[in-house]
């Protein structure tokens, strides 16, 4: 093989080799994945709590360090200005199983009393999510799910 030839060899294996690495920190650096979101909420009925329950699958290829879940009424401030990663910073945590590669199944659960209801405002609600992965990228769906009180 002439000389010329190896050094187009090397060039080309460089380049390619460089463009494999940029594409895996790429790759490293995509954001955390929220899917099948849903909520379920059922009204206090007499002396018995109600509840809302939240699930959701999140991906992230460096695993997710956490989900917090907020839920929140449509005609709140909040219709008129997005919610912010800043606004999640006090919301609940949900509790995440392993259920694949890379992926958890998060569940939230909130007890809903008779008081909690007759203090709300009725109607649509959204619950919001944060999910934030292991190398800190984020993930912020403001309406991931929603559900109706009263």
């Amino acid at each position: 093989m002439s000389r010329r030839a190896v050094v187009l060899s090397v060039t080309a294996v460089a380049v390619l080799g460089g463009a494999g690495t940029f594409a895996l920190a790429y790759a490293g650096e995509q954001s955390p994945v929220l899917e099948r979101s849903a909520a379920r909420y059922t009204a206090p009925d007499g002396d018995r709590d109600g509840s809302l329950v939240f699930t959701a699958d999140a991906t992230a290829s460096s695993g997710v360090r956490d989900v917090k879940v907020l839920a929140w009424p449509a005609d709140s401030s909040f219709a008129g200005k997005e919610l912010t990663e800043k606004d999640m910073a006090g919301a609940e945590a949900a509790t995440c199983e392993p259920s694949g590669e890379d992926i958890v199944r998060c569940t939230y659960t909130a007890a809903v009393t008779g008081a909690d209801v007759a203090e709300s405002p009725g109607g649509p609600w959204h619950v919001a999510v944060l999910v934030r992965a292991g190398d800190g990228s984020t993930t912020l769906d403001t309406k991931a799910a929603g559900f109706n009180v009263g």
